[in-house]
């Protein structure tokens, strides 16, 4: 039985999936990589990009034009910014995963031209890969913005050095993968004192392809999926309840399906019709484990270029401190939507966002919550807007210092008011 997936690329013999090249324009990018352009593709972090290399990847090689290899530098952040050090993870990496398409012709030069050319080892040894390479050779390079300062550095410029000698001696096309485009990057040089635009390391770039989220029909087809290996149905406010809470994020999407089908009492239930009340109940379990989805997009608010934007938002304020790139980044990052207005990208988000900023304060809260339910288990609205009031008065002042929001504070405030009930 295949499931939904929320955790590494997807594998479409056991995920649900839309499959990955569908959601690229796959023409402007072949075309891209048939005018030896150099390119870079972004999106928020499990969007789904790394399984679009890899289907990029199969495509290329399946093709036979080409030889079309895949890495992922991350592993490289471990060495800081020891550029040599970097430079030997990085070849190991590009080494195994080129060996696994069958070539080994890196495994046998790297560490040799490691130790002849030191940092300047990574332009070198493409160069000799695509000069013993009989296709034309094609480089994707995920998680590339996980690297540090000089070690961003010298990748890009050893990229840009050699793109003069391509196709015959350097990669044909490359394509850069990560989180942010590459013209946002404002990378700390230790060696040089100094900071470096992006764009200026690496303006040989041709474009920046931006991988969406899932459309409302995609969000449709995918749970189509389930019901029809499995039998098991959505209600149709179910389908509903998922495309507005994610607005097709495809972490979010895949989780609350996964969350409502798989987990929990009556899991393999499947005579059981997914309802919108358990779709409710799974974000409500989604956001109260802290899953590292959403931990690490709430770590991101401590930056104040998060701040400066996230802040108005939550108060409603008109007071927006904030500049052109300040907009970019916290887009990339996928926290606000892409489009006008501004506003958080989606409710989940929305809800996630206050609950972690009031978090350490839920957590001492007891409260009696018999004063205000009504009879009929409903909410007493006026009973708990009266009694917030009161409250407010009384600490707000104490309570607002302790804010690193304090223009969204009353809001915050109130959110661990009700939470903390």
């Amino acid at each position: 039985m295949r499931f939904f997936n929320t955790a590494g690329p997807v594998k479409p013999e056991r995920h649900y999936c839309i499959p990955p090249l569908e959601r690229l324009d796959i023409d402007d990018v072949l075309a891209l990589v048939r005018d030896e352009k150099y390119f870079v593709m972004h999106a928020p972090r499990q969007t789904g990009k790394t399984s679009a290399l890899l289907a990029l990847r199969d495509l290329l090689n399946a093709e036979g034009t080409y030889r079309c290899v895949y890495v992922n530098v991350e592993a490289a952040q471990a060495m800081r910014e020891d550029v040599e050090r970097a430079t030997q993870v990085i070849l190991g990496q590009l080494a195994s995963w080129s060996r696994s398409l069958g070539d080994g012709f890196l495994d046998g030069v790297w560490f040799d031209i490691l130790t002849e050319y030191g940092p300047g080892a990574f332009g070198e040894a493409l160069t000799r890969w695509a000069e013993a390479t009989a296709k034309p050779l094609v480089l994707l390079i995920d998680e590339i913005d996980a690297l540090l300062g000089d070690v961003l550095l010298a990748v890009l410029r050893q990229l840009r050095a050699g793109y003069v000698r391509r196709p015959g001696s350097f990669p044909q096309s490359v394509v850069l993968c990560g989180v942010r485009d590459v013209r946002d990057y404002r990378i700390r040089s230790r060696a040089e004192n100094a900071v470096i635009a992006g764009g200026s390391a690496f303006n040989i770039k041709a474009r920046s392809l931006r991988l969406g989220d899932f459309s409302r029909s995609e969000v449709l087809a995918l749970l189509g999926q389930h019901t029809e290996e499995t039998g098991q149905g959505f209600t149709a406010d179910a389908q509903e309840t998922i495309w507005t809470q994610t607005q097709g994020q495809p972490w979010l999407v895949n989780a609350l399906a996964d969350e409502t089908c798989f987990g929990g009492e009556g899991a393999k239930d499947r005579q059981r019709l997914i309802t919108a009340e358990a779709i409710l109940e799974a974000r409500e379990q989604l956001i109260l484990r802290r899953e590292t989805h959403l931990d690490q997009l709430v770590d991101k608010l401590q930056e104040d270029r998060v701040r400066r934007i996230v802040e108005p938002l939550l108060s409603g304020g008109e007071d927006r401190d904030f500049s052109a790139g300040d907009l970019e980044y916290i887009r990339d990052l996928g926290l606000v939507a892409k489009d006008e207005p501004l506003r958080i990208a989606n409710p989940i988000y929305a809800e996630v966002v206050p609950r972690e900023l009031t978090y350490a304060a839920q957590a001492g809260l007891v409260e009696d919550a018999a004063w205000y339910v009504t009879a009929d288990g409903g909410l007493d609205v006026v009973e708990l807007l009266t009694a917030f009031q009161t409250f407010f008065r009384e600490h707000s002042e104490h309570w607002v210092e302790r804010f690193q929001y304090k223009g969204a504070a009353r809001n915050c405030c109130f959110k661990r008011f009700c939470n903390g009930s």
